[in-house]
């Protein structure tokens, strides 16, 4: 069973089967809302919104640990993580799909990891390639079954947010090789590794990043709202192709 995570502009998927809902409880608190159980193309999912189910909890205040850890305890057999991005290539224009196959982490102050010490061994996990490669492969031929071309690649740089950010910092991420920023890549990926949980993301690119072509004197958030939903479309045919890869 594998679990989708949706970020803004994907707090529901219209194309699943419903079957039921259940209010996780974790160690770790609360997560961003019930998970919801169902089909999509006939196999089973379930189906989780990381700002909650009225786009109510910002990303730097997700709780991550109790998302992931709720997944876990469903026993699901891997992660989708659905997230806008902006862009920082000039190839890559609002609508454009990546599956990225990097990070870089510019977030600070969240809670990151399952070991907190209190008299239990440290774990260290390895974390050279932060995406599942088979994950990845199954969304870049889901992508190609839909119609779709997903940029197989890329790096992602992780800001704290909620506020975008500063022409000079998108300057700086892009010397730093990133190619397109979000704000809730991490620490998602890292405790999906830490539990043992194959995780892969499916990027949509709804705006060129801060001081760059049409975002140069600024973001249009009216334009991202439009983006935003006209790309979801894409992606809910793209995650129904799923099952076929």
């Amino acid at each position: 069973m594998l679990a989708i995570i949706g970020g803004s502009g994907l707090t529901q998927l219209s194309n699943l089967a419903v079957e039921r809902r259940e209010v996780a409880r974790t160690p770790y608190g609360e997560p961003s809302g019930a998970l919801t159980f169902g089909r999509l193309c006939n196999e089973p999912v379930v189906f989780l919104a990381r700002h909650g189910y009225g786009h109510t909890i910002p990303p730097h205040l997700v709780n991550y640990r109790a998302n992931i850890w709720a997944l876990k305890q469903a026993k699901v057999s891997g992660i989708i993580s659905v997230a806008s991005v902006g862009s920082i290539r000039a190839d890559l224009g609002p609508g454009a799909l990546v599956v990225p196959d990097q990070i870089i982490d510019y977030t600070w102050g969240r809670e990151s990891t399952f070991f907190e010490g209190g008299g239990t061994p440290v774990k260290h996990v390895d974390f050279t390639h932060p995406y599942d490669q088979g994950l990845r492969r199954r969304l870049i031929e889901a992508s190609r079954l839909a119609g779709e071309v997903a940029l197989d690649g890329g790096v992602y740089a992780a800001t704290q947010g909620p506020r975008l950010e500063t022409a000079a910092e998108i300057n700086r991420f892009e010397r730093d090789g990133a190619d397109v920023v979000g704000m809730t890549g991490m620490p998602e990926a890292v405790l999906a590794r830490e539990l043992d949980i194959p995780y892969a993301a499916l990027n949509v690119v709804v705006n060129h990043a801060a001081g760059r072509s049409a975002s140069a004197g600024g973001i249009v958030f009216d334009d991202i709202e439009a983006m935003l939903q006209s790309a979801m479309v894409r992606v809910r045919t793209i995650l129904d192709k799923l099952c076929h890869v």
